[in-house]
């Protein structure tokens, strides 16, 4: 069965929650631990006020039984504290779109009266139901030695310069400790000013994260079909997630610039391994995972809400106006990297299940052992003459 979610939930509804299908029994649960990913989602230099008033906790409703995964749906909840303040009361009605956000384009595509119904469920709160849905997953690949982190490599015009010899998890480390999640300190001390000065000037600003997952084996996703493809699913799902605009697997657009023999990382054997020296693939190939790092990076646009007013229309009058500020975030980068971390572990504790199959971790543990690696007493080329099509 293939591993899959649904999210439900608005912004200032009741709770959101969220089904995960498809954990095999036996996986050990640390409720705590997803606390810890949904705490980390809040935290981060330009957040809005609401992360004052939320305090993000899952309660889990079914399928988890004495600590352990028990095969079926798992259920999830977490509670909206800032229901309270909305429940009941009378709201005004929101007719001037905001450029850049679902507003104009949820009315138009369900002929909403109101553009509440759209921004409640487009709004990035959704997200938290994700990354509760990604801690269970982690938890699921740190069974088989797999991890996954990420760190900001860009808010607005401002790079960071980090050195190949840097390990990632010393980049991830780095990144926790610091208010932008960048490893780069000279560069997350420009990052820090350029998100104080777009606050100061009413202003939004965008940025870069590098997700990776490390301990990823060989022969996850498959060439064979369009949707099966490793690299696809993970755009797709990176894709996903609320303001990003672009994603890249490797160095990605950087390759279109390149001659074939400067893109490519060269194979090379070592005693019975076959190994790259070089990872501008980011770790996937024709769709299928080599063994190495899987590196992906999403490209975040600037938050469309705005203290500064942008010129729009009131749908209901028709008459040209500007846009009235919601409460939001001033920079979403730094909060989004446990996001992109809970997106990229879904779609490789799918693809990891769809390889070793089974109803139980034990099951799935036992056939990864047994999984070919890239050596050379794993393959079956013998050298021998064949013919294709007799």
């Amino acid at each position: 069965m293939p591993l899959r979610f649904l999210t439900a939930g608005e912004s200032h509804g009741p709770a959101l929650v969220a089904i995960l299908e498809g954990l095999p029994a036996g996986l050990p649960v640390d409720v705590e631990a997803v606390n810890r990913e949904l705490a980390r989602r809040q935290r981060g230099l330009g957040a809005g006020p609401r992360m004052k008033i939320e305090e993000d906790r899952v309660v889990l409703l079914s399928g988890v039984l004495e600590g352990r995964t028990t095969g079926a749906p798992i259920a999830l909840q977490i509670e909206n504290r800032d229901h309270a303040k909305w429940r009941g009361r009378a709201v005004a009605p929101m007719t001037v779109p905001r450029p850049g956000h679902v507003d104009l384009a949820a009315a138009v595509k369900y002929g909403y009266r109101d553009l509440r119904p759209g921004l409640e469920r487009a709004s990035a709160r959704e997200t938290a139901a994700r990354v509760a849905v990604g801690a269970l997953c982690k938890q699921f690949l740190k069974a088989f030695g797999i991890t996954v982190g990420s760190y900001v490599v860009q808010i607005g015009p401002v790079r960071a310069a980090l050195s190949e010899d840097l390990p990632y998890e010393a980049r991830f480390e780095r990144a926790e400790a610091d208010p932008v999640r960048c490893p780069d300190l000279e560069a997350s001390a420009r990052m820090r000013a350029a998100v104080e000065a777009a606050m100061q000037e009413r202003d939004t600003l965008g940025g870069v994260i590098e997700g990776v997952a490390l301990g990823v084996p060989p022969g996850l996703g498959s060439h064979v079909h369009w949707d099966r493809r490793l690299s696809a699913r993970l755009m797709m799902a990176l894709g996903s997630i609320p303001a990003v605009k672009g994603v890249e697997i490797g160095e990605g657009f950087a390759l279109a610039a390149r001659r074939g023999t400067e893109a490519h990382d060269p194979i090379f054997r070592e005693g019975d391994r076959l190994v790259r020296r070089t990872n501008r693939a980011g770790g996937i190939e024709g769709g299928i995972s080599n063994g190495a790092p899987i590196v992906a990076r999403v490209a975040i646009k600037p938050i469309a809400t705005t203290l500064t007013p942008q010129p729009s229309v009131d749908l209901s009058t028709g008459q040209p106006t500007e846009t009235r500020y919601e409460r939001s975030d001033f920079c979403p980068v730094p909060r989004a990297c446990p996001i992109v971390e809970a997106m990229m572990a879904f779609v490789l504790a799918d693809a990891l299940l769809e390889k070793l199959g089974g109803d139980t971790l034990e099951e799935c543990q036992a056939r990864f052992e047994a999984l070919r690696q890239a050596r050379l007493g794993d393959l079956s080329i013998d050298g021998s003459p064949h013919v294709f099509w007799p």
